[in-house]
């Protein structure tokens, strides 16, 4: 029954204030409470289900210091009534206080509340929040790192915990009343999305949700999904924003030397007077002359321009999202080489208080190898980074000193956008466009909306303000384009992985694990998408076939040649081994045949040669450029002396190539090289390649217009059945090891496992392989790899020819392939297994923050190995492995939460 009288519901909250500590005003007998229970006496039953429920909310709505939002009191009436909720709001607009009644109702119902959230740094904060309000004793934290009170009345864990928990039919479980799950709009993620299904869909359906999203345009889609797996989900919506955002677009106008901010939006209509400025001096860009700014009008600000234009116009404290890591570094020097102070004595007496607090757990070696001193710098003046390659505790330090009003600007990557409480009174988005790995692609308007959500800080700001800085490769049409879009709709990212199949097998019959499936969004959404996909398939093929007919030359046994191309990390190695005065027969996509190398240059994105053909051209030659592996055929003594601008260096250099003896014939003809640029034609065969690849799976959606989870379900569980991980719907030995391994890649850790390649190694060499399952390297990374020893070396062989023949068996079944093991991490995991100090371990290619999360990933992993091995040697070896190396800067990472 709904309670709708609580006070004056008209009325805004009017401040910033925080809910006061949590007294439960009662507590009832669980057997009475839940509003489904009916006894024989029906109206006696009801009226006395309506007085507990006016008292919790009463009790409830008597600790607010502030009066509840209509969309709240509409959230609080449907838990009242026994549903679950949607809850979808912009940010900072206060979701949380639905998912902090959900806690409050079941706590005074004598029942348990999780609070999941998607990643471990919200989860921490949830689980700081929830202390202040609760009580340290009432609150506990479970994630892959720490279980911190697991018996208590109020959990916060991840959602992969809460998966597991599942699985593994906790009783922690038994009587649990309520689960919110936060940032529930992850569950289009690729790789944690399935998660947030599992869950949802296998929860005891007496349990009640609280989903709390971003807003999104298909919220109603996402309720009747929820309502058909959970029965009645209120659907709550809340478009308004709790402080009003205005959108600024930002210059540099060297008609008069200084930085200019136009609103981009006036009255909900673009700002056509900006536009036409804009258009009006878009010219040609000119050359700058001995350094200075391009001889255009408009150009990009300086990121300390940036800062005292905020500073300028009251708009601090301020987020500048730049979607590079470096350059979050490089911004931050800048703003200190330019003598920026942004801090009082107070104030950075403060900051250095706070920061001392979240590192006292790290001794002075440790911290001087992570630069310490660098950053109290930085975060000393006022201005900081926010990046996944920091160590938490220097990331956790930074939010609060940017909550207390002390960082005053903070240069983050986007990472800070998803759910850490960071509200601003500005923010900046550097750039429109972010670089996905292969080309710039224009933010999507949901990346846009979550970025600008952290503008405004309710109860402190009347108004928000979102700055968008000129870009020579975005249009005005562009940038208004992204202010004024709602679109954000939710799709799902569910699929069958293997860890999910086995426990289906374990628990579940054939029919039950076949309505499970049917259950999921992604089978919900497949209906209403097919005339979509239909319309994606069409447009594939008439570019195509444009293709085709632009590009006869493109012939089949040329498109499959480009599959033999060597590799950029095979090419970076080879371009690594030459030397000045090697004679190389190249075929790559600027040069065929013989060259001397000249000079050799190790640059940030890899090696790059500069070589000296027959015709007397000079060539810089990278690994991007090579189209197979260069072949050395000799070497002559360069002229001295070296100096390969004069024209008599280049006269004696060649003269002495020619001499050398060159079997060219090693340099096998290219189809359409006469008519084209190598470089040009294989790009095209690829783009062929990619298009052929694209529509054959667009053509295989469309013919599954229903149970294409299921299809896929059956292509893992025939797959497991070839491995000899279950027989007809049985799990075997196998089968049961994989159903306790929680990993990207699952299936390859387990065929590791049980092939024995894990058998038999000292703590530092299993440390090394391990990492080999969980090290992802970033962009860039040179691909050289350093060798703790040979038997790591050979055991990586294994590793990597199991790998690759998994991947083809998944190839030919249509089922998405593993990400590749990789050995770049291997020496650094054993140094550090072995005992050796921080700073002799870190390399200069892997960041801090880097280091810490993938030893704590292998620490995850290690865990699991240690409990599903059959193999005592290996338990042992697991166990002691986390030992070893759960320590230092390691260990306190987890451990932060803490304090």
């Amino acid at each position: 029954m709904a309670v709708r009288d609580h006070g004056n519901l008209r009325c805004r909250r009017a401040d910033h204030a925080v809910r006061r500590p949590v007294q439960l005003a009662c507590t009832c007998d669980t057997a009475l409470c839940p509003l489904r229970a009916v006894g024989h006496h029906r109206l006696a039953a009801r009226a006395a289900q309506t007085s507990i429920v006016n008292a919790i909310r009463t009790s409830f709505i008597d600790g607010l210091a502030y009066t509840a939002d209509p969309f709240q009191v509409q959230a609080m009436d449907a838990l009242d009534d026994g549903s679950s909720v949607l809850v979808a709001a912009p940010t900072g607009s206060g979701k949380t206080l639905v998912a902090e009644y959900a806690i409050h109702r079941a706590r005074a119902m004598g029942q348990r509340a999780f609070y999941t959230a998607p990643i471990k740094a919200l989860s921490n904060q949830k689980y700081r929040d929830l202390c202040d309000l609760h009580g340290a004793s009432n609150v506990g934290l479970v994630t892959g790192d720490n279980a911190y009170n697991p018996e208590a009345p109020i959990v916060v864990m991840t959602t992969e915990v809460l998966r597991n928990m599942i699985y593994a039919s906790s009783s922690r479980l038994e009587s649990l009343g309520a689960v919110v799950l936060d940032e529930v709009h992850f569950l289009q993620d690729a790789y944690r999305g399935p998660v947030w299904e599992e869950v949802i869909i296998q929860l005891d359906p007496t349990v009640q949700l609280v989903c709390l999203s971003a807003t999104v345009s298909n919220a109603d889609e996402v309720g009747q999904w929820l309502s058909t797996v959970r029965g009645h989900t209120e659907v709550v919506v809340e478009t308004r924003r709790p402080v009003e955002l205005l959108t600024h677009h930002a210059f540099f106008d060297s008609s008069n030397g200084r930085v200019a901010m136009h609103d981009t939006i006036v009255n909900g209509e673009p700002n056509r007077g900006l536009e036409r400025m804009l258009a009006a001096a878009r010219s040609t860009p000119q050359r700058g002359q001995n350094g200075k700014r391009p001889k255009r009008r408009f150009s990009t600000p300086t990121r300390p321009e940036i800062v005292e234009l905020l500073e300028d116009n009251e708009m601090l404290p301020a987020i500048v999202f730049i979607f590079s890591r470096a350059q979050c570094e490089d911004a931050v020097k800048s703003c200190l080489s330019a003598g920026m102070v942004l801090t009082t004595r107070d104030e950075e007496d403060r900051i250095l208080e706070i920061v001392h607090d979240h590192v006292s757990s790290l001794t002075r070696s440790d911290l001087a190898a992570l630069g310490y001193d660098d950053f109290l710098d930085q975060v000393g003046s006022g201005v900081a980074c926010h990046h996944a390659g920091m160590i938490p505790m220097f990331k956790e330090a930074v939010e609060q000193c940017f909550v207390e009003g002390l960082i005053k600007v903070v240069f983050a990557t986007e990472t800070l956008a998803v759910g850490i409480n960071m509200p601003a009174r500005a923010v900046v988005i550097e750039k429109l466009t972010k670089y996905t790995g292969e080309h710039h692609v224009l933010l999507r308007a949901s990346e846009y909306t979550q970025l600008t959500g952290r503008a405004g800080r309710r109860g402190l700001d009347k108004i928000g303000h979102a700055i968008t800085l000129w870009n020579p490769f975005v249009t005005f049409d562009q940038t208004v384009g992204l202010a004024l879009s709602r679109s954000f709709r939710l799709t799902s990212a569910f699929r069958p992985t293997y860890n999910m199949a086995v426990n289906m097998v374990r628990r579940h019959s054939r029919e039950a694990a076949t309505h499970f499936l049917n259950l999921s969004f992604a089978q919900f959404q497949t209906d209403a998408d097919i005339v979509t996909s239909e319309a994606v398939l069409d447009r594939k093929r008439r570019e195509l076939h444009r293709l085709e007919m632009s590009q006869p030359e493109l012939t089949e046994s040329f498109v499959g040649s480009t599959e033999e191309n060597v590799s950029e990390v095979e090419a970076e190695i080879a371009l690594r081994a030459l030397r000045p005065g090697d004679v190389v027969v190249f075929d790559a996509s600027n040069i065929r045949g013989r060259a001397v190398v000249v000079s050799t240059a190790a640059r940030r994105s890899g090696t790059r040669l500069s070589v000296l053909t027959p015709s007397r051209k000079q060539i810089d030659v990278s690994a991007r450029d090579l189209l197979s592996i260069p072949v050395k055929s000799g070497s002559i003594d360069l002229p001295v002396p070296f100096e390969p601008a004069r024209v008599e260096f280049v006269r004696e250099a060649v003269a002495r190539l020619v001499k050398v003896r060159v079997d060219d014939s090693v340099v096998t003809p290219s189809v359409g090289h006469s008519s084209r640029p190598r470089r040009e034609v294989v790009d095209s065969s690829r783009s062929l390649k990619r298009l052929r690849k694209e529509i054959e799976q667009l053509e295989s959606r469309a013919t599954q217009r229903s149970g294409s989870v299921t299809k896929r379900f059956l292509d893992v569980t025939d797959l497991l059945q070839e491995l000899g991980y279950v027989d007809g719907w049985s799990l075997t030995d196998r089968g049961h090891v994989l159903s306790g391994v929680f990993h990207e890649s699952d299936l390859l850790v387990v065929e590791v496992l049980m092939s024995g390649i894990l058998d038999k190694l000292s703590v530092p060499d299993l440390v090394a392989c391990v990492s080999c399952l969980v090290f992802e390297p970033r962009g860039g990374a040179s691909g050289y790899v350093r060798w703790p020893n040979d038997t790591v070396r050979n055991r990586f062989k294994r590793i990597d020819k199991l790998s690759q023949r998994l991947n083809d068996q998944q190839r030919l079944r249509g089922i998405q392939q593993h990400r590749p093991p990789h050995a770049g991490f291997a020496m650094d995991a054993a140094n550090w297994a072995s005992g050796r100090p921080l700073a002799d371990v870190l390399d200069p290619e892997l960041t801090p923050g880097d280091f810490v999360r993938s030893m704590r990933q292998m620490i995850d992993l290690l865990r699991q190995l240690e409990k599903v091995s059959p193999n005592d040697d290996v338990r042992d070896a697991a166990g002691r492995a986390v030992a070893a190396i759960n320590r230092g800067v390691v260990a306190a990472a987890a451990g932060e939460t803490t304090a």
